[in-house]
């Protein structure tokens, strides 16, 4: 019974003649970065050295991905410990209440031959706020290559409304990212001119 039942899965997930078959691709998170910056009076940047994205595509369309970045608050790391125990305080990420941070595309828009501002639903300290990530794509056409962009969120909206003392930091948060993949299935990516 259970043969049979493969047998009808396969069949029916092959992809159909003259259909082109959505692209899978998986990302390399060795290669891969998440980082952030403050402007600040004293060096304020860092990255994250746990997290986990997936980049699926229901049809070969670039336009039709979905970007879903899952980060560990508590694997902040800015260099200096004193600075990492302060960003995962309840001040700031709150890592004991709200241990992830997330990015959920809901919209991807091409703005150029290989820019696009993906619009998407941005959690952290348990409150969700669409931002854009402005990304640019390299590799096109090579079945892997990088996605890199930049999102710059206001802290104060997600209830990071304190500081450090003596120190002066600014409202905005640029985050950077750096995302390596290959396509492991599927037909190539279709982009427009």
């Amino acid at each position: 019974m259970r043969s049979i039942l493969f047998c009808v899965l396969a069949i029916a997930l092959m992809p159909r003649a003259g259909h082109a078959q959505a692209p899978v691709f998986a990302i390399t998170p060795g290669d891969s970065t998440i980082q952030f910056a403050v402007k600040s009076s004293v060096a304020l940047a860092g990255k994250f050295d746990k997290w986990h994205a997936t980049l699926t595509f229901p049809t070969p369309e670039v336009t039709s991905g979905v970007l879903t970045i899952h980060i560990e608050a508590a694997s902040v790391d800015t260099g200096s410990g004193m600075k990492n125990n302060k960003l995962k305080g309840k001040d700031f990420f709150d890592v004991a209440h709200y241990p992830l941070i997330t990015f959920r595309s809901t919209k991807v828009v091409q703005t150029g031959p290989m820019t696009f501002d993906v619009d998407g639903n941005f959690s952290i300290r348990g409150v969700e706020r669409p931002e854009v990530l402005k990304l640019t794509i390299s590799g096109k056409g090579t079945g892997a290559g990088a996605v890199s962009g930049v999102m710059v969120f206001n802290r104060k909206h997600y209830g990071m409304t304190k500081g450090i003392p003596f120190v002066r930091i600014e409202d905005h948060v640029t985050v950077t990212i750096n995302i390596h993949g290959r396509r492991v299935t599927g037909s190539p990516l279709e982009y427009k001119q």
